[in-house]
Order: C-alpha cells, then sequence, then structure tokens
C-alpha cells in the first residue's frame, strides 16, 4: 500500500465539496479507504509517526490526501471501546439542538497551526453512510465526542475546517446552550 501524503491548509482542495462516489464501492474507492484507515491506525503507532514525521490522528478524509470525493477512515480508542469506520458518502441526517464543544479546542492533520478555541457542534447525530467494515448501509447515532468526530470529518466532504466555527471575537465564549466536553 503506497503512503499517503496529508495535504496542508491553505490548499484549496481543503476547502471544495468532494464529490460523492458510487456505490457499489470500485476496487479503486475501496483501496483509497482502506489506504486512509492504514494511516490513522500508522499515526497512532508513536514509532512509525516518530520516523515518518507524522501526526498523531483519528480521522483522514480523502480531500485530505488531494481526493476530492466522499470518503473518510476513522479509527480511536476511549476506554473500551474502539470505534472504527471507513465511510462513503456519509450524511448528517439529524442533528440535536444542543451543542458540545472540547475545552481543549480541535486539531487537524491538514492544519499545522493551531487555532485555539471552542469549535462548537451538535451534541447529538445521526449519520447515514456506507461502511466498508461492515459492507453496508448503516445508521450511525452518535453523542458527545463521537459525534464531535464526525461531524469534524464530514465538514471535510464539504469544504470546512474546523476553525471556521471559532468565534472571530473570542474564540472561548462560553455559549449557555453548550456542554464543553
Amino acid at each position: 500500500m503506497k503512503r499517503l501524503k496529508v495535504i496542508q491548509d491553505p490548499n484549496p482542495i481543503l476547502r471544495k465539496r468532494a464529490m460523492p462516489v458510487a456505490l457499489p464501492l470500485s476496487e479503486e474507492d475501496s483501496n483509497l479507504l482502506r489506504a486512509l484507515l492504514d494511516y490513522v491506525h500508522k499515526s497512532q503507532d508513536k514509532t512509525y509517526a516518530e520516523k515518518y514525521n507524522i501526526r498523531e490522528g483519528i480521522g483522514l478524509a480523502a480531500p485530505q490526501v488531494g481526493i476530492s470525493k466522499r470518503l473518510t477512515a476513522i479509527s480511536y480508542q476511549r476506554g473500551e471501546v474502539k470505534t472504527e469506520y471507513m465511510l462513503a458518502n456519509p450524511v448528517i441526517v439529524s442533528q440535536s439542538v444542543k451543542q458540545i464543544a472540547l475545552s481543549s479546542g480541535e486539531g487537524c492533520l491538514s492544519v499545522p497551526i493551531e487555532h485555539p478555541g471552542y469549535v462548537y457542534r451538535a451534541n447529538k447525530i445521526t449519520v447515514k453512510a456506507f461502511d466498508l467494515i461492515q459492507n453496508k448501509d448503516i445508521l450511525i447515532q452518535a453523542e458527545g465526542f463521537d459525534a464531535i468526530v464526525l461531524q469534524h470529518e464530514i465538514d471535510h466532504l464539504n469544504g470546512r475546517l474546523f476553525y471556521d466555527y471559532l468565534d472571530k471575537i473570542d474564540p472561548f465564549k462560553e455559549k449557555t446552550n453548550a456542554t464543553l466536553l
């Protein structure tokens, strides 16, 4: 599997709406999803990440490697629960009014410059997508951290970056209908 190169902001492909992929997935798209997940896994391996000078990540979308397709891979462990997806054409079909933000802020493999502040997102979402791991269409009900990760990755497919959500005047402004995680 060839090594992917993550492109950096302000590359214009990061601001383009990615194109949907045909289902069933082509071999090329399946291989790209596998390569995205492989990159995420390797970024979490400290020895590998140091050797190749890559930052640790929990998700990677096709536009971040210069390919404008609606594909993203996610992998992380929180406590005993491992979350892993290889998603094609994910769409948020419902979301809560209540919001949530990470108290530490968000980061991104394609954004090397820190953008401190609260990135408010829906606390609960439902995502419809094709998942290559399960090899079927799925509905994901996500809340809290899981919802933040999915929204961050889907934003990449829509040409948005996390810092677009920061309050320009007061990036640490606390909202009344929001929780800090």
